[in-house]
């Protein structure tokens, strides 16, 4: 007789079930409209992979659902977990200094120039030891999974010195074998050390010849990003980076127009680029680029939100475009320290204009392509990971209406119930 935790799954009485089924490619215009919802549905997972999708009238009656152990939705809106495909999830310290700051006028690259940002951020990261990194993104990771997040993004990027960002990459890697999320690892360009502020050539140099070489090599990493605006990384820069991670054989993100227009997007997608994130200052020529490349652009309101701006992306021209819009939290100390993927939902709906439907396909499948992990998560449809929250809500409009609140009753991760209200 198999154990209980390797029975069948069966979420059954689900009042609606959003399976997002669909092409296996990011999600865009009209068809970001589109949850595919299934009324009194029910999902049943048999070793941690979705075996049948659809009615609860049918799916009740499939042989393997005889059995099976059985969580009963009791009418709420069941899910695909949250893939939140931009985070910098791993530092150390805290930045509320700043934010106190921010409330009396100073502005992000005040603070950068004072010599807070990111190089605060990577003076504590430096300072801690990879044992308590790893504990830290562990926390990080059950605080994600209590809102519904079941994949996340982690960039490295607050090490600076190339021996630092190994270390961050394999604290990483080290926390991914011990969470019940999945994590991608992403190695960021975010700023020069400042013992190299003077010799920009020579980091990139090490940056190129060495970072992205080991990193690669060692496996310790399936993306490179890096941060392009004014005050950090230049195009011609950018270029140089990107061409060097495609050629080591990593796949490719870029921190993009977020508070000038620099031309960047659209040198991203040119590279090809799997998404251009932030984008505040994306224009027309950029968004045409981005469309025709297939470049996903992943909107982080979260930031303009922390940061008191007025300018969010242009989500609606993006969509209406035809280009594929993926939601992330961008989670770090200093310009988005929140986690909660509903909140994001509130904001791409209230502040850019997005519809619920268009911000949980953002969410969701949109966010998993962002990180090439739409053919296994995102969506709830046969030989995909049993990944799903369960929502305390009759109606998906009310996850982004009451804003703010954890609505989930029950995160399922690969089949397994991994967060429960009132179990954590």
């Amino acid at each position: 007789m198999p154990s209980i935790a390797n029975k069948p799954l069966l979420v059954d009485n689900c009042g609606q079930l959003l399976t997002l089924r669909g092409d296996h490619c990011p999600r865009r215009g009209r068809e970001m409209r589109e949850v595919s919802s299934i009324r009194n549905g029910a999902v049943l997972i048999r070793n941690g992979v979705i075996s049948a999708v659809g009615p609860a009238s049918r799916i009740r009656k499939d042989p393997q659902a005889r059995g099976a152990r059985t969580l009963d939705a009791q009418g709420r809106v069941v899910m695909p977990g949250f893939v939140d495909s931009h985070t910098h999830a791993l530092f150390a310290g805290s930045r509320v200094g700043e934010y106190v700051a921010r409330i009396q006028g100073a502005t992000y690259e005040d603070i950068a120039r004072a010599g807070g940002g990111i190089q605060a951020s990577a003076k504590h990261t430096q300072a801690t030891r990879l044992p308590a990194l790893v504990d830290h993104l562990c926390r990080a990771a059950q605080q994600f999974l209590e809102y519904g997040t079941t994949t996340i993004e982690v960039k490295s990027g607050y090490g600076l010195d190339i021996s630092q960002e190994v270390k961050m990459l394999k604290a990483i890697r080290a926390a991914a074998g011990r969470v019940d999320l999945d994590v991608v690892p992403t190695l960021l360009i975010h700023d020069l050390p400042n013992r190299f502020k003077a010799k920009r050539s020579a980091f990139l140099q090490r940056v190129i010849w060495d970072l992205i070489p080991h990193v690669a090599r060692a496996g310790l990493a399936e993306f490179c990003d890096l941060f392009c605006d004014r005050g950090y990384f230049s195009v011609s820069e950018t270029k140089q980076v990107l061409n060097a991670a495609w050629r080591a054989g990593l796949s490719l993100k870029l921190h993009s127009e977020q508070f000038t227009h620099s031309g960047s997007a659209s040198i991203g997608a040119l590279l090809g680029a799997v998404s251009l994130d932030h984008l505040d200052y994306v224009k027309a020529a950029d968004i045409r680029r981005m469309k025709k490349s297939g470049t996903i652009a992943t909107l982080l309101p979260g930031t303009t939100l922390h940061l008191g701006d007025t300018r969010y992306p242009p989500a609606r021209q993006l969509i209406d475009d035809g280009v594929p819009v993926a939601v992330a939290t961008n989670f770090n100390p200093g310009s988005s320290p929140c986690l909660n993927m509903q909140l994001m939902l509130s904001l791409a709906c209230s502040c850019m204009h997005m519809s619920p439907e268009e911000a949980i396909v953002a969410s969701t499948i949109n966010g998993a392509h962002a990180v090439k992990r739409g053919e296994r998560t995102g969506s709830l449809e046969v030989g995909k990971q049993g990944d799903l929250v369960m929502m305390d809500v009759s109606d998906y409009r009310e996850i982004p209406y009451f804003f703010g609140m954890n609505h989930c009753v029950h995160v399922v991760k690969n089949g397994r119930v991994v967060w429960s209200k009132g179990h954590a």
